[in-house]
């Protein structure tokens, strides 16, 4: 951004952004009376807070293009969308498969991501409907926000209610991890809306049209995180619901597991087998909880996987030392659920322990961090399922806090729109290279020449190449092939198996990467 008058882009930013706060204060009465109207109007709310993270992100586009894939989960969350975009759950091995090894994916018995379905569908959605899988990721990331101003209307009243949808649309939309990677972390987070939503709802007023989204809520967790899947029935069960809403949740909850079964039959031959059980079986990654021993290969590994099998080795074994020191790591990263200014008021929420309810919420954000720490890796999306129960607790204690001081409430929600409003106005400048260790610069040279091209990826066995090994469900049919330098004599096969494709080296651990055709 140029400079104006003499300043500085972010001057003029700062100075609008003081003369913003100073008219928020000045109109103080106004803007709470368009408040308390527009509060009124739930159907009004939920459209808007849906449609106005996926608005702004889209503003950023010129600037801030669709997201790249950056990291192994990103693959193969992609290439879970790619396969059930073609109406099938799981991909025949390929002929070839040792060429195409690659972590977070399963060469045999099936070709498949590891994952489970839920991230995959929306990815699955944008493909079908956009011909571009992020636009899933937006979509539901914009659920999120309306759902949590929905779960929050059957906790707290229409205004508080509002402010938590806006809340959530700023903490988790344009500028938030969750809409800009493929791995998500919005599907979790709407299955947990609907559940603690419908909970509230169903304390009150049982009803069965709420029953059935409580089983949907659980359904939709099972198909994201099968292991929160399990922590977050445990708390249902301790909020002492209705036998007859808890009886048609269950009913609402079987077609999820039928899908479960129906992929793990298809990925992996067994009924039970998970994905992800299967890979640990394999590859030994994902490691296992940290009072487990860690697993064991029963496959060789690729330079790549065997790097980060190491890693993830090395850090299961940190964690088992000490499960506090574990819980304490992963408990810094909770302050992704709340947008900063609001951790000042966050005290207040003790003041509303002496409701059930609210104890309950502080039980199950507790169950929650105890069960994760068992875990030696976390990452926000993990708990995403307590996104919305971390944003009822920011509203309730600023509701507290308001009944000793209006303007002090007043104060922190306009900070925190300013805050929001300094780093999207700034985000263009600052927007993150999106390439990832070169491939995307690498793919787009290799989309200009003519034909269909072959890359072997060459690394060293002591340094991870990046995710560069990655392909779409459809292997043969695909632009660009990535494969395995697996050396010149074996290359030979995988040339005469796609004779009339270009064959390059791709040398991924020099700096920049090089890349030089084969003759």
């Amino acid at each position: 951004m140029a400079a104006v008058f003499g300043f500085d882009s972010i001057d003029v930013i700062v100075l609008g952004l003081a003369l913003l706060l100073a008219a928020i204060v000045a109109a103080r009465n106004a803007l709470l009376s368009i408040a308390s109207w527009l509060a009124g109007r739930r159907l009004l709310c939920f459209v808007s807070l849906g449609v106005l993270p996926v608005v702004l992100r889209l503003a950023l586009l010129p600037h801030h293009p669709v997201p790249t894939p950056q990291v192994a989960d990103d693959f193969s969350y992609l290439l879970l969308g790619d396969t059930l975009a073609r109406f099938r759950l799981a991909n025949p091995a390929h002929p070839m498969h040792r060429f195409f090894e690659g972590v977070f994916i399963l060469q045999e018995p099936s070709y498949s991501s590891i994952y489970p379905l839920g991230q995959g569908l929306v990815l699955a959605f944008g493909q079908l409907v956009f011909h571009l899988p992020w636009a899933g990721v937006a979509l539901s990331d914009g659920l999120l926000c309306a759902l949590c101003y929905w779960m929050l209307r059957g906790w707290t009243t229409p205004q508080w209610s509002l402010a938590g949808g806006l809340l959530a649309a700023i903490a988790f939309g344009p500028l938030s991890s969750w809409m800009n990677t493929y791995w998500g972390g919005a599907v979790s987070g709407i299955a947990g809306c609907l559940v603690f939503g419908a909970a509230a709802r169903l304390k009150s007023t049982p009803r069965a049209r709420d029953a059935i989204l409580l089983g949907a809520g659980l359904g939709l967790e099972l198909l994201t995180r099968p292991f929160e899947f399990v922590l977050l029935s445990g708390v249902v069960l301790l909020f002492f619901l209705p036998r007859r809403s808890l009886g048609i949740a269950s009913l609402a909850l079987l077609p999820a597991i039928g899908l479960m079964l129906m992929q793990n039959k298809a990925v992996t031959g067994g009924w039970t087998t998970l994905p992800y059980q299967l890979s640990r079986y394999q590859y030994g990654i994902p490691t296992t909880f940290t009072f487990q021993p860690n697993p064991v290969p029963h496959r060789a590994l690729t330079a790549e996987q065997q790097v980060d099998y190491s890693a993830q080795t090395e850090a299961h074994d940190i964690a088992a030392q000490s499960y506090v020191a574990e819980l304490a790591r992963q408990l810094r990263f909770y302050r992704f659920f709340f947008v900063a200014p609001v951790l000042l008021a966050l005290p207040f929420f003790i003041t509303a322990l002496r409701q059930y309810r609210f104890t309950w919420v502080a039980l199950t954000l507790a169950v929650f961090g105890l069960g994760e720490a068992f875990y030696p890796f976390f990452y926000p999306h993990y708990i995403a399922a307590e996104t919305c129960l971390f944003l009822l607790a920011a509203v309730v204690a600023l509701q507290k806090m308001s009944r000793f001081s209006q303007d002090a409430v007043l104060f922190i929600l306009t900070i925190c729109l300013g805050h929001f409003i300094y780093w999207y106005a700034i985000h263009p400048e600052n927007a993150l290279e999106t390439a990832s260790s070169g491939r995307a610069t690498v793919e787009e040279r290799l989309n200009s020449e003519p034909g269909r091209q072959l890359v072997f990826v060459h690394h060293s066995a002591t340094r991870s190449a990046g995710e560069w090994v990655q392909n779409g469900a459809d292997i043969d049919s695909a632009k660009i092939v990535w494969a395995v330098d697996l050396g010149s004599e074996a290359d030979v096969a995988l040339r005469h198996y796609y004779p009339d494709r270009q064959a390059w080296l791709l040398e991924a651990d020099t700096r920049p990467p090089r890349l030089s055709a084969i003759r």
